[in-house]
């Protein structure tokens, strides 16, 4: 195929992920109501006793309408990212050895898979510890004599959740991230092994960037970090590209 050819394939691939991704975001508004209380959930279990009934507040008229118009498009951009693994894998796919293509199906599944894995764990785990942790120093005793309640408003709250269950959901990708490379020949499970010690630290420094600043929900990113990487030297290492795989031809 020619650049143009290429580009071209490319412009097509683009346009059905975008198509996907806004079937799925029509179909997410219709379930706004269901998406707004699961990314609440995680507030209302870790609200303490001490501080009342919780509340969460709007700024301006229309905070409410903008911010279902969010969800709606966060939860079509999930339920559509199945189909736009598979056409991110499609266009890469005619550059693989044959023997490779054959991972499509395994690739596109692990990619779901892990992205709501590590949504999941976020929204189950990691929110509510972090939030137990943060709301500790907020209420009528934190400041004696000083009224400390605090004041959500929904924009802040959705988008800080939203944040949190996307870089979530986008570290464990790291074994997908892995076997692409190793399937096509870029790295092996030996230069993951030599990395490892490297790793650990840069796992901390994303941790420490894209979580709030505690430690548990740091600890709670990172650890799993760090264990998807010794997980993906075993991805490395099965399906890494063998010396005789050079000699398959490509279709």
């Amino acid at each position: 195929m020619t650049i143009w050819e290429h580009l071209e394939e490319l412009r097509a691939r683009m346009v059905k992920a975008l198509l996907a991704a806004v079937l799925g975001a029509a179909l997410g508004w219709y379930f706004r109501g269901q998406l707004l209380h699961f990314l609440l959930a995680p507030l209302l279990e870790s609200w303490p006793a001490k501080l009342g009934p919780a509340t969460i507040n709007a700024r301006t008229l229309p905070e409410g309408f903008l911010i279902s118009l969010k969800v709606a498009i966060l939860g079509g951009f999930i339920m559509a990212f199945p189909l736009i693994a598979y056409q991110l894998w499609a266009f890469v796919a005619p550059g693989l050895y044959k023997k490779e293509k054959r991972y499509t199906l395994l690739f596109v599944a692990s990619s779901c898979g892990l992205f709501a894995v590590g949504s999941y764990f976020s929204w189950r785990f990691a929110i509510p510890a972090g939030f137990q942790y943060m709301l500790t120093y907020l209420g009528p005793d934190t400041i004696p004599g000083v009224p400390f309640v605090p004041t959500f408003t929904i924009s802040d709250y959705v988008n800080f959740v939203t944040k949190l269950l996307m870089a979530f959901g986008v570290i464990f990708e790291l074994p997908v991230v892995v076997l692409f490379l190793s399937v096509a020949g870029l790295i092996n499970h030996t230069h993951l092994i030599k990395f490892f010690r490297y790793f650990v630290v840069i796992a901390f420094v994303i941790s420490a960037i894209l979580t709030p600043p505690d430690p548990i929900s740091q600890l709670l990113m990172a650890l799993p970090l760090v264990g998807l990487y010794g997980f993906s030297i075993g991805v490395a290492y099965v399906f890494g590209r063998k010396k005789d795989d050079t000699a398959d031809s490509k279709t």
